[in-house]
C-alpha cells in the first residue's frame, strides 16, 4: 500500500516538474509583472499623496500672503507652487487666487500671465473656464477687445455659459456693438438660473439698453 502511494506521489511530482518546466518561466514573468504593477501603483499613490501634501503647504502660505495683500510675496509663492507642483489641483487654485491679488494690486500683466497658465494647463474644465472668463476681463480692462472676445466666444462648460455670454455682452458693448451686446445679455439672462442673484445684474444691463427681458410665461400672457 505504501509503495503504491509512493508511486502515485512520484507520478504527481513528475507531472508537476513537467508542468513547471513547460510553464514555469511564463508564470514567473506574470507574477513579476503583477507584483511590479502593484508596487508601482502603491508607489504612485504615495507619490501623489506626498505631492498633494507638499503643494497644500505652499498653498497655505499663498493664502496667508493673499490675505495680507502682499502681491509681491503672492507672486513669489505662486511661482514656487507652479514650478514644483504644476500637476496638482493646488496649482490651479493657487493660480486663480494669485491672479486676483495681482490684478487688485495693479499688476495686470502678472495677472494675465498667471491666468494664461491656468487656462492652458488646468486639468479641470471648471478652473479653465474661470481662468478664461477672468482673463477676458483683464483684456477688456486694457481695451484689448478682440483678445477678450476670443476667450468667451468658444465653447465653455454649460454651467458657465451664462457668465460667458454676459462677459461677451460687456465686450461688445465696449465696442459700441449694442445690438450684438443685447443678444449676448439675453443669452446670459436665459442661461442663468432664476435664483442666481447675478441674473438681476444682467437684467439691469438689458433694461439700460431698452431691452427689458420677460419671462416666457409673462411674454405669452401679454401676447394674448
Amino acid at each position: 500500500m505504501a509503495s503504491h502511494l509512493d508511486l502515485e506521489e512520484q507520478e504527481q511530482l513528475d507531472q508537476l516538474k513537467q508542468f513547471w518546466a513547460k510553464f514555469g518561466n511564463l508564470i514567473t514573468w506574470v507574477l513579476l509583472i503583477v507584483l511590479t504593477a502593484y508596487a508601482g501603483w502603491n508607489g504612485w499613490q504615495y507619490w501623489q499623496r506626498d505631492q498633494a501634501a507638499k503643494a497644500g503647504g505652499i498653498y497655505d502660505e499663498l493664502e496667508r500672503s493673499a490675505q495680507a495683500g502682499d502681491a509681491d510675496r503672492v507672486t513669489k509663492v505662486w511661482a514656487d507652487l507652479q514650478a514644483r507642483y504644476p500637476a496638482t489641483a493646488f496649482a490651479e487654485q493657487g493660480g486663480l487666487l494669485a491672479a486676483k491679488v495681482q490684478f487688485d494690486k495693479g499688476q495686470a500683466d502678472a495677472a494675465r500671465g498667471t491666468l494664461e497658465w491656468v487656462a492652458a494647463n488646468a486639468k479641470e474644465d471648471e478652473y479653465r473656464a474661470i481662468a478664461r472668463l477672468r482673463l477676458a476681463g483683464v483684456h477688456l480692462e486694457a481695451k484689448r477687445h478682440d483678445e477678450a472676445l476670443k476667450l468667451v466666444s468658444s465653447e465653455v462648460p454649460e454651467a458657465w455659459a451664462g457668465l460667458a455670454a454676459d462677459r461677451r455682452g460687456d465686450i461688445l458693448q465696449a465696442q459700441s456693438r449694442t445690438a450684438e451686446a443685447v443678444t449676448a445679455y439675453q443669452q446670459a439672462w436665459k442661461a442663468l438660473a432664476k435664483d442666481v442673484d447675478y441674473r438681476r445684474l444682467v437684467e439691469a444691463k438689458l433694461v439700460a439698453l431698452g431691452a427689458a427681458p420677460q419671462e416666457e410665461g409673462a411674454a405669452s400672457g401679454a401676447a394674448k
